[in-house]
């Protein structure tokens, strides 16, 4: 039986050696066929300057390979991912990749290792220390600056000139119109040339007319006479007697001899007679009480065309100053129609453009067409060329309506520098916001990322012996609670500090729509004095706070509560938010 015991252990011992060289032999030849290796040109350069990381990998021809890519590199930024090179040795490849890094703050920084996944292992690089340097600068040599002024960079063309394309059109369109009914100069009608013939020649047209009637040929002869000492009286009613139209025949012939006798018209006795007795004739047969045979008619027509000329002879030339009275009377009416002319093309430009602003107020509304026409700060951010860009590390992915400037902040809470390991200083106590703005004013936008690992915050508070001792007692989802209302309260800080106050807070989950990162958000209103007008002035705010394993990330927003365009503004920049993971 002990024989038995020890033969069995034999047997075990054998198979757990062979079971163990296995093993080995299958990770030795695993190694062999994948190889990566890491180094970088330089350990020391000076800010701004760009050392290149480069990792080798031999493998398999088979074998799919993935280099790291983003902002993994951290605290050193990529400036430039570089393509991979590719060398065929027998069956195998040689990859080389390779990235240009830099780092715009000095210190002692370390290269982290980067992951290198080779067919389904995964490979990590080697951490490396690099240091940066200050700049030295010989004050006596090289001499000192005022810092340059903002340049304002000229807006990328866009869609504008379609717009003044169609209104340009439009003005055209109206312009035309009101020329071609306004102030164009019409072809005159017939009724108009025989308005601007002097009386002599419309009596004489119209005896021509008369004519070219047919009144004799049916023996019309009231209608004939009608219109015959119709010419007659109109002629004189125009150049001798006012009222001759309205007159009798008695009452005319009576006013031709009085004027006769006060010599103001040069007519033969003659003449008189033989209008009275075309008037006295048209009179009878007007009431039925003659008919006159035809050729008597055109006998009297032929004597009112001889009576018209002695009319106009008879008549004393007018003086200079009846001509110059004339002169300016016929100017004055000129003058009177372009008034006309004038007044009705404003009249029609104001009520096409009454009409236009209440049509696009219906539609639009009354505060968008006066915005437009006056102009808004934010409604000119929200309609101008948007921009989308990655601020901070690890990098928040966000388009806004202006490239946000970069400012250094503290950390909050941060130990002081000297109280902090060599190897920490300058890494976690300084960090970039980014911002468009001022905070109380018309509109502000701040971006905040902080790349700090969770060991790293909770030291943030070691100092308060209870709550480090709380913190450590957290899970996980209870640590990330913590550091998103305390960021949170952080922030609301900085609001008051600027001089807000009455902030009213609500508290709610935010999920990012692009990436489903999870956040806390707060939102509320307050009361501030605003920066250029001094006056007090109702805000809102929304702050969104995220918190993952290696980053504290801030979107804040703050803008005037009657503002109508920031709200869009603001949907249209968290529905962009991308947070880039921190890569290991």
């Amino acid at each position: 039986m002990m024989k038995y015991e020890l033969l069995m252990m034999n047997i075990k011992s054998k198979q757990s050696k062979i079971l163990v060289f296995s093993l080995f032999f299958f990770l030795f030849t695993f190694f062999l066929n994948a190889q990566v290796k890491s180094s970088i040109d330089s350990t020391s350069i000076k800010i701004g300057e760009q050392i290149t990381f480069k990792v080798e990998v031999e493998t398999d021809t088979t074998n799919l390979v993935v280099f790291p890519e983003g902002q993994s590199f951290s605290p050193l930024e990529v400036i430039e991912s570089y393509p991979i090179d590719t060398l065929k040795k027998t069956d195998k490849y040689n990859l080389v990749k390779k990235y240009g890094l830099t780092q715009f703050d000095s210190g002692k920084y370390t290269i982290p290792k980067q992951k290198i996944i080779i067919a389904d292992k995964t490979f990590f690089t080697d951490s490396l220390q690099v240091e940066v340097f200050n700049v030295a600068v010989d004050t006596t040599k090289q001499g000192l600056y005022d810092i340059k002024p903002i340049i304002e960079v000229e807006k990328s063309s866009s869609d504008w000139w379609k717009t003044a394309l169609i209104v340009l059109l439009v003005i055209a369109v109206i312009a035309a119109l009101l020329y071609w009914f306004i102030w164009r100069k019409k072809p005159l009608t017939e009724a108009e040339q025989i308005a601007l013939l002097p009386p002599y020649g419309r009596a004489k047209l119209a005896l021509k007319k008369l004519d070219e009637s047919h009144y004799l040929e049916h023996e019309n002869l009231k209608d004939y006479y009608s219109d015959l000492t119709f010419i007659i009286r109109k002629y004189l009613d125009e150049k001798v007697y006012d009222r001759a139209l309205e007159s009798t025949t008695d009452e005319l012939i009576d006013r031709l001899k009085i004027l006769k006798q006060g010599n103001q018209v040069d007519l033969s006795n003659d003449d008189i007679k033989n209008l009275e007795s075309i008037l006295k004739r048209a009179d009878l047969v007007k009431f039925a009480k003659s008919a006159p045979d035809v050729e008597l008619a055109k006998l009297d027509r032929n004597t009112i065309d001889v009576e018209i000329d002695h009319v106009k002879e008879a008549l004393p030339e007018p003086t200079e100053e009846e001509k110059l009275l004339d002169q300016q009377y016929r100017e004055e009416q000129e003058r009177k129609k372009k008034r006309q002319k004038i007044w009705l093309t404003v009249g029609i430009a104001v009520f096409l453009l009454i009409a236009t602003l209440i049509g696009f107020s219906i539609k639009y509304g009354v505060g968008y067409v006066k915005d437009t026409i006056v102009g808004h700060p934010t409604k000119e951010l929200l309609e101008g060329e948007w921009v989308t860009s990655d601020y901070g590390l690890p990098p928040i992915k966000i388009t806004t309506p202006k490239v946000l400037q970069r400012h250094k902040v503290l950390l909050v809470n941060s130990k002081k520098e000297e109280d902090k390991p060599e190897d920490k200083k300058e890494k976690t106590s300084k960090n970039d916001m980014f911002y468009y703005g001022s905070m109380l004013d018309r509109f502000y936008i701040a971006v905040r990322s902080v790349a700090v690992k969770g060991e790293d915050l909770v030291a943030l508070f070691s100092q308060d012996e209870q709550l480090a001792e709380q913190l450590n007692n957290y899970n996980e989802e209870e640590k990330k609670e913590f550091f998103l209302n305390y960021f949170i309260e952080e922030s609301l800080k900085l609001i008051e500090n600027e001089g807000a106050k009455d902030i009213v807070v609500k508290k709610e989950e935010i999920t990012l729509a692009l990436d489903n990162s999870k956040g806390l958000k707060a939102s509320g209103s307050m009361i501030g004095k605003n920066k250029i007008s001094g006056k007090e002035m109702s805000y809102e705010y929304q702050i969104l706070m995220f918190a993952e394993e290696q980053a504290v990330q801030t979107i804040m927003f703050v803008y005037q509560k009657d503002d109508a365009y920031a709200p869009e503004i603001i949907d249209r920049t968290i529905q962009s938010i991308e947070l880039k993971k921190v890569q290991e």
